[in-house]
């Protein structure tokens, strides 16, 4: 059996977890404050997203042009996990950083 499905959907199952503990603490820091860190979290994991896709329009344009015309493209599980554990981590930071 391939436990590899099964690892990226618990990782993904956790962040969610985290993330959603992490934004209900939020309330708690005030309205100015609390958008602050929740506007600059979403930023930074937009950037994050553009430059991973930037990246994998840019292996396949190499496949196409210079390898073997095959690409197999992203897959959606690890692709989504990792958004979330950049999302969480920036969420926590920012908390850290502009929290009390």
């Amino acid at each position: 059996m391939n436990l590899l499905p099964i690892y990226f959907v618990s990782i993904l199952i956790l962040s969610a977890i985290l993330i959603i503990i992490t934004l209900t603490s939020l309330p708690q820091l005030g309205d100015e404050r609390k958008k602050l860190i929740k506007m600059k979290s979403q930023s930074f994991t937009f950037t994050i997203v553009i430059a991973l896709l930037v990246v994998e329009f840019g292996k396949e344009i190499y496949s196409m042009v210079w390898g073997s015309n095959s690409y197999k493209g992203i897959s959606p599980f690890p692709f989504l996990a990792a958004i979330s554990v950049v999302y969480l981590v920036s969420l926590l930071t920012l908390k850290k950083k502009y929290g009390d």
